[in-house]
């Protein structure tokens, strides 16, 4: 029997998403994706397409011909990195730092590699030289840039220096569209990034990069068919103003609202949403230190969109979030593994990254402090 209309209806929830993501999207991605919808070889579509390739080609700081966004999750674009490059027995140093570090290790050793791993303590950069030194000729050197389970940033400039003949492979899913990246500048031959932090979009597209030099030296028949660039390329990035070669049914309306997104990015200034994400950054930090709160990630190499926070003594970790959400509909995240009950992770991303946002993460956290009971 079916039930009344009202019966099935459900409520709109608004949250504040000041996690380690998704964030709140741009209003203007939100809009495109209530668009009519456009078949995904619609002419009109491949000009969407093509402009969101170009939008990504900025964010990244790239002029790569192969930049577009895989149709599916950052993860997704982690394993595209991977099975697109790795052969068996191919060498692949692995800079760990947290936990996105050593689920670049877990891909690569699936994709059959012989995985050099090089760890660092958690809340700590990686060291680009000890990174360069852990093998003489490896395949890909992979690191990442913001780690997201623990608020750092790693210098890429630096370990693209120190390359040689590796493939630089980097993880920007957290940096993209919120602090400097430069890919070409730096060295960065293969990278992969997610929509849904910094850029202001839905989660759903992975922001891929590869250069020619890398893909010159790509698995020409990878494991993967959906992540398969060689295929890719012919539908996406390589082929603007050419004849498209069918691969898959594209998300239409995700690419619109990427597309939209990284309109808004442009048109504020890249360069200038980097000033704004650390302006947000840098207040938040402060003001949690002068609650009497201390900073998890090292000082001096500290994300400002996305900060790590140790919970105090005897606070109960989990109560402090649950009370965030249900009297301000405000999210923010645990801490990773054996720091899951003993640190936040708070995001200021995409849109969120403004005044408004710290003095309302600040006052609701200084709130619930106060009324959350302690542990028995």
């Amino acid at each position: 029997m079916t039930r009344p209309c009202e019966e099935r209806s459900v409520p709109v929830i608004q949250r504040h998403l000041f996690g380690p993501g998704p964030s709140n999207p741009y209003p203007e991605a939100t809009a495109a994706l209530a668009l009519p919808l456009l078949g995904h070889l619609d002419p009109a579509f491949l000009e969407i397409m093509d402009s969101a390739c170009d939008g990504l080609r900025e964010v990244w700081g790239t002029r790569n011909r192969r930049t577009l966004p895989l149709s599916a999750t950052g993860s997704a674009g982690m394993e595209a990195a991977f099975v697109n490059t790795v052969e068996d027995g191919d060498v692949v140093v692995v800079a760990v730092n947290g936990l996105f570090g050593e689920r670049m290790c877990d891909v690569a050793a699936r994709c059959g590699a012989e995985v050099v791993r090089v760890d660092f303590p958690y809340g700590q950069p990686i060291d680009p030289q000890q990174v360069a030194e852990a093998h003489p000729a490896p395949k890909i050197i992979a690191a990442v840039h913001a780690e997201t389970s623990t608020g750092v940033r790693s210098d890429i400039a630096a370990l693209g220096e120190l390359k040689g003949d590796a493939l630089l492979l980097v993880d920007a899913v957290t940096s993209i569209g919120g602090i400097e990246l430069r890919a070409d500048e730096w060295g960065v031959d293969l990278g992969y990034a997610g929509t849904q932090k910094c850029l202001g979009v839905a989660p759903g597209l992975a922001p891929f990069t590869i250069s020619d030099a890398a893909f010159e030296r790509r698995v020409r028949h990878p494991r993967s068919w959906y992540l398969d660039l060689g295929m890719l390329g012919g539908y996406v990035g390589e082929a603007q103003g050419r004849a498209r070669t069918y691969h898959h049914t594209a998300p239409t309306a995700m690419i619109a609202s990427l597309d939209a997104g990284l309109r808004r990015i442009s048109e504020e200034g890249l360069e200038n949403v980097w000033a704004r994400h650390q302006a947000a950054g840098d207040a938040l930090q402060d003001g949690l230190q002068e609650m009497g709160l201390e900073l998890f990630a090292a000082e001096g190499h500290r994300l400002p969109e996305l900060t790590t926070v140790k919970v105090p003594e005897g606070v109960d970790s989990a109560a402090v979030r649950a009370h965030l959400l249900e009297h301000y509909s405000l999210e923010i995240g645990a801490g990773v593994k054996e720091y899951a009950d003993t640190v936040w992770r708070i995001g200021l991303m995409g849109p969120n990254a403004h005044a408004g946002s710290v003095a309302l993460v600040l006052g609701a956290l200084q709130e619930a402090l106060r009324k959350t009971p302690l542990p028995v």
